[in-house]
């Protein structure tokens, strides 16, 4: 892990390369391969009860978490109670997270239709969610893991083909993952949205 990869936490809890988990992993190689095959459960579990109606509300990403990391963090499934920021940029207060997570599904997620007739309004509405749940940052950890499954399971119940999120791998492509993210504080989703429709395109 870089040191320029470690969140901040504003509360005076001491920070570590690992965070404190119910399975006593100190070791960050060992907790990336716990976190990863919970995040692959998750999706595979939630990915078999999709539905045309399954409705991608605040419950339903506190469910990924949960799936995902319940094994792992005493927190899974709970809104962060520490304050965090990386790289210098701040993420909202946590004592803002109820209202803000109300606030994005009253004006986001309760919008989305349970059907897309098009590719490029589905990539609209996956930016959109995306950037926004990466900007409000609810979990102590793991909320990029998260918000990508949540976009895997948009596009799939979309009917559209699986993103590919590797292709951010690149040090110029998350330094334009992170600017979208950014500007999503300033409702502008057009960065986001030209990242997503490029992760539609094959490799």
């Amino acid at each position: 892990m870089k040191k320029g990869d470690k969140y901040k936490v504003a509360s005076g809890e001491e920070e570590k390369d690992v965070l404190d988990n119910l399975l006593g992993i100190a070791d960050p190689i060992q907790m990336n391969e716990a976190e990863t095959e919970g995040i692959l459960n998750a999706h595979y579990r939630l990915s078999l009860n999709l539905t045309p109606n399954t409705n991608f509300d605040l419950n339903f990403i506190m469910e990924i978490h949960r799936l995902a990391f319940g094994e792992i963090y005493p927190f899974a499934g709970k809104l962060r109670e520490a304050d965090m920021s990386k790289g210098g940029f701040a993420f909202p207060s946590a004592k803002f997270l109820p209202q803000s997570m109300n606030d994005f599904e009253r004006d986001i997620l309760s919008k989305l239709p349970h059907k897309y007739d098009n590719q490029k309004q589905l990539i609209e509405d996956i930016a959109k969610v995306h950037a926004e749940l990466l900007f409000i940052h609810p979990f102590r950890e793991g909320n990029g893991r998260t918000a990508r499954v949540l976009a895997y399971l948009m596009a799939e119940k979309a009917g559209f083909d699986e993103l590919s999120f590797r292709k951010i791998l690149t040090e110029d492509m998350k330094e334009k993952y992170i600017i979208a993210v950014q500007q999503a504080g300033m409702v502008n989703y057009e960065p986001m949205q030209k990242l997503i429709a490029l992760l539609f395109q094959p490799d």
